[in-house]
């Protein structure tokens, strides 16, 4: 049998492996309707197997918006490093727009994990995500009224959840039409439409 069959994988591997396969089932249904049963079918194990490395599917969340948190951020950070404050943000929003193309589960699980009433560890895993990534905005924002980019007037606070509202509406309506090629389509023309409101007139 071959050694990397999902059966006798390394522990962190079957980890990654599980993770994957949840954004994946993500990405084809609610995610409220994926059980430990389906992700053990469709990765060919028992639901035993999985709990040997998860002891809850509590945890199994957990794992996947750690793994989101930890990459978005980082994709994030990368492209902050653009330039000019606003040269940052179009990098930013496209990076961001790409990561969701490339994992449209990942809306879907967040946004079912900032539904939820309950504060389950995926869920402040979520809330910290954007916490952040709403910190590292607001510092380039003011960067960009330091330099004369940005109006002064912007309000950093408004602005930063301007800037995630608007990747967050393109999201929902590719989700919605079933096209995620919509968001690589339009997020340019939108991320222009958010520059022209926070740059500086003078």
């Amino acid at each position: 049998m071959c050694p990397h069959h999902p059966r006798h994988l390394p522990a962190e591997e079957r980890r990654a492996v599980t993770v994957e396969t949840v954004l994946s089932l993500a990405a084809e249904r609610n995610p409220s309707d994926i059980t430990t049963t389906v992700i053990a079918e469709r990765m060919g194990v028992t639901q035993g197997a999985l709990f040997r490395h998860f002891p809850s599917k509590e945890a199994i969340w957990q794992a996947v918006m750690e793994w989101v948190a930890e990459r978005l951020l980082a994709r994030i950070e990368r492209a902050a490093d653009a330039g000019s404050p606003m040269a940052a943000l179009e990098a930013m929003f496209l990076a961001h727009v790409e990561f969701v193309a490339e994992h449209p589960g990942v809306p879907r699980l967040l946004f079912g994990e900032l539904q939820k009433a309950e504060a389950t560890p995926a869920k402040r895993m979520a809330q910290t995500l954007i916490r952040r990534y709403g910190e590292r905005l607001r510092s380039i924002l003011a960067e960009g009224k330091a330099c004369g980019e940005i109006d002064p007037d912007v309000d950093e606070n408004a602005a930063a959840t301007a800037f995630i509202g608007a990747i967050q509406g393109l999201v929902m309506q590719s989700l919605l039409a079933g096209d995620v090629a919509r968001l690589r389509r339009e997020a340019p023309g939108v991320f222009a439409v958010y520059r022209f409101g926070i740059g500086s007139t003078k």
